[in-house]
C-alpha cells in the first residue's frame, strides 16, 4: 500500500529551464507574414517547461543560417542553444530552413527544412518546435496536437449556446464542430484523431454520440435510462468505456464499437465514474467514493478486485495518465481545505505535487508526451483553460475565447 505523504506545492521549477534563443526567421519575400514563426516556436518550447526562450539583444546579429552565427555573442547572454532559420517563397508555398546549434560546442545539433502554404504557418512552426524539442530532450514533441473544448455563451438567463470546438493545442485556430442549445460534456478524441465521443443533452437527457471530425457525421451510441456519461476510448479505438446508471447507481461499462455490445466492468454500491484507460487496453482507472470520499482506483476490465491508487488528500478525481504511466494527473483537495486543484502523483513513489494555483479546477487533460496539462478553471472572473507544465515551471491561461470555456481534451499524436 502506498503511504500518505505531505503534498509538495510547486509554484515554479526547482532547477532552471534550458535557455534557448529562437532568432526571428529571415523572410525573403514580399508582404509581411501574418504571424511570427519564431515567436510561435519559442512559445511552444516555453510551454513544455523544459526551455526558457531568451530574446536576442539589439547588438547581437540575427543570423539566418548556421554558418552566420557568432557564438561568443550568444554565450554572453546565456544562451545554451540557438534556433535559427529563414523563409523563402516557393511559388504559392513557403520554404522554411532551420537549424539548432549548441553554443558551447559550436556544433549543429539539428537541421532541416519544411514547406507549406501561408495558411499553414502555425503548422510549420509547431513541426519545427516538435523536432527541436525531441532532439534536445529525447522526448517526442506534442506541439502539433489538437485540443477539444466546450464553450458556453449566455445571452439571457434562459438562453445559453454551447459549442464544441477543436483548436491547436495552444487554443489558436479554433473551429466549431457542434452547436447546441443544450449542454455538451466530456469530449474525447479517438486514438485515430479523426473521431470524437461526447455527451449531448439535445434530447433533454444525457446521451453519448460519436462524430467524424472531417465529415461531421455523428451517431448516437447510447440510449439507456438515467445517466449516460464520461466516454473514454480504449488505446486501440475499438472500445468505449463510459458510465451508466441503468442498473441503479453509476457503474462503468465498456462497449465494443464493432458490435455495439456492452458489458459491465464495476459492480459496487458506491458511485464509480470517470474511466480512463491504461495503455495496455486492459486496465481502467476510475473515480469511486467506495472509501467514503472520492478516490482513484484501477482494475482489470476482465475481472478482479479494484485497487486504490490515491491516498493523499480527502478528494481525488478525474484521473489522467502520462504517456509513460509514471504520473497520474487528477483533481485534488488536500485535507483541511475546500479548494480543488490540479495535482500530479508519482505512481512509483506515491508523492504528489500540486500544479495549479487556482481553487476551482476541473477536467485535466494531459499532452500525449506527458509534459503538459490543460485544465478548466476560473481566471479573472471567467471560465478559462489553463496550461501548466508537469514539472511546475509554467502556468498560463490560453488566449481569451468567447464565453465560458470548459471540458478540455487533448488529442493523441496526429500523423
Amino acid at each position: 500500500m502506498v503511504q500518505a505523504a505531505d503534498p509538495l506545492l510547486i509554484s515554479g521549477g526547482n532547477d532552471r529551464a534550458i535557455p534557448i534563443a529562437v532568432v526571428p526567421f529571415a523572410w525573403q519575400g514580399g508582404n509581411a507574414l501574418p504571424e511570427d514563426l519564431a515567436e510561435i516556436i519559442g512559445n511552444d518550447l516555453r510551454n513544455s517547461g523544459s526551455f526558457q526562450p531568451i530574446a536576442p539583444q539589439n547588438m547581437i546579429s540575427q543570423p539566418a543560417q548556421a554558418n552566420e552565427v557568432i557564438f561568443r555573442d550568444w554565450s554572453a547572454i546565456g544562451a545554451q542553444y540557438i534556433l535559427v532559420g529563414n523563409i523563402t517563397a516557393n511559388g504559392s508555398n513557403l520554404q522554411v530552413r532551420y537549424a539548432v546549434l549548441n553554443v558551447s560546442t559550436e556544433q549543429v545539433m539539428l537541421s532541416g527544412e519544411v514547406s507549406g502554404a501561408v495558411a499553414q504557418l502555425r503548422d510549420l512552426a509547431h513541426h519545427i518546435a516538435d523536432q527541436a524539442y525531441e532532439k534536445l530532450t529525447g522526448i517526442k514533441g506534442a506541439f502539433s496536437t489538437r485540443l477539444l473544448y466546450v464553450t458556453a455563451e449566455r445571452s439571457s438567463p434562459t438562453n445559453t449556446r454551447y459549442t464544441l470546438q477543436r483548436a491547436d493545442y495552444d487554443g489558436a485556430r479554433a473551429v466549431t464542430l457542434l452547436q447546441s442549445r443544450e449542454p455538451i460534456l466530456s469530449p474525447s478524441f479517438a486514438p485515430d484523431g479523426k473521431h470524437i465521443a461526447y455527451v449531448s443533452f439535445e434530447q433533454k437527457r444525457p446521451r453519448i454520440f460519436v462524430q467524424n471530425i472531417e465529415t461531421g457525421h455523428r451517431e448516437q451510441v447510447t440510449d439507456y435510462e438515467g445517466l449516460n456519461g464520461a466516454p473514454a476510448w480504449s488505446p486501440d479505438g475499438k472500445r468505449l468505456a463510459f458510465v451508466l446508471s441503468r442498473d441503479g447507481n453509476p457503474e462503468i461499462y465498456v462497449m465494443e464499437m464493432g458490435s455495439r455490445q456492452i458489458r459491465r466492468i464495476t459492480n459496487h454500491a458506491a458511485i464509480d465514474t470517470e474511466p480512463f484507460w491504461g495503455k495496455d487496453g486492459q486496465t481502467i482507472y476510475f473515480t469511486s467514493d467506495r472509501s467514503g470520499k472520492p478516490q482513484i482506483y484501477r482494475m482489470n476490465i476482465n475481472g478482479g478486485a479494484a485497487e486504490r491508487v490515491t491516498f493523499i488528500g480527502n478528494y481525488n478525481a478525474n484521473p489522467k495518465l502520462s504517456a509513460d504511466e509514471k504520473t497520474l494527473v487528477m483533481i485534488h483537495r488536500q485535507d483541511g481545505y475546500t479548494v480543488f486543484k490540479v495535482a500530479a502523483q508519482d505512481l512509483e513513489r506515491g508523492t504528489l505535487r500540486v500544479l495549479s494555483d487556482s481553487s476551482l479546477d476541473e477536467s485535466p487533460t494531459v499532452a500525449p508526451n506527458g509534459t503538459m496539462v490543460i485544465y478548466a478553471t476560473h481566471h479573472q472572473g471567467k471560465g478559462v483553460l489553463m496550461l501548466a507544465s508537469i514539472n511546475g515551471r509554467v502556468r498560463l491561461p490560453l488566449p481569451s475565447i468567447q464565453g465560458e470555456v470548459r471540458e478540455p481534451s487533448w488529442s493523441p499524436y496526429l500523423n
